[in-house]
């Protein structure tokens, strides 16, 4: 199975309610995910198979949940053609899917708890 890459950019990261960068990076490559700053400083890195990622149960589609090294960060994704909500709930779902791809669970879903 080839490794899966993945690399997402303009991504909002948060903890909570505190915004951690406004438009930064989240990679998936070699087995291991990393959330970095948009001046490309690392915020957190964890290999994919223990983290842990999921849609909320609510607010806008465009947002998924994180679990890296037992933090949670809200990522939300605005796509490749900006602010348009169905391009941000599509970036979400690619992201969902990446990290199911990089654990090889390709059909499972990747639920909190």
């Amino acid at each position: 199975m080839a490794e899966t890459e993945y690399t997402a950019r303009g991504v909002r990261i948060g903890r909570w309610l505190r915004s951690l960068t406004r438009a930064g990076q989240v990679h998936i490559k070699d087995g291991r995910l990393e959330l970095l700053t948009s001046y490309g400083t690392q915020i957190d890195s964890a290999p994919v198979a223990e983290v842990r990622a999921a849609r909320p149960w609510f607010g806008r589609g465009d947002r998924a949940l994180a679990s890296v090294n037992g933090r949670q960060y809200v990522l939300t994704l605005t796509g490749e053609r900006g602010r348009n909500e169905e391009s941000g709930e599509k970036a979400a779902g690619d992201f969902l899917e990446a990290v199911r791809a990089a654990r090889g669970q390709a059909g499972g879903a990747a639920h909190f708890g």
